[in-house]
């Protein structure tokens, strides 16, 4: 487990869905898993935010963003 400590502040990502400017505040640890997923798709960042967007009901962006970066986790162990 990561310690407290040297978790970072929240980091602003300033995309475009749906021709409206948004932008998304999550933990920097998000972020890096976040693009990972995106590389590993063949998308860009952007392109993966637009996608949880489309899915997300009700819920938060970013609580969606966070809840899919952390299926990819508990997905790889």
């Amino acid at each position: 487990m990561p310690s407290f400590k040297r978790m970072h502040l929240l980091e602003k990502c300033s995309v475009s869905i749906a021709g409206h400017r948004t932008s998304v505040a999550l933990e920097a640890e998000f972020w890096a898993i976040l693009r990972q997923m995106a590389h590993a798709d063949g998308v860009s960042l952007p392109k993966l935010i637009a996608r949880v967007d489309a899915e997300r009901g009700a819920r938060p962006l970013a609580s969606a963003l966070r809840l899919l970066a952390l299926a990819a986790v508990q997905s790889r162990s």
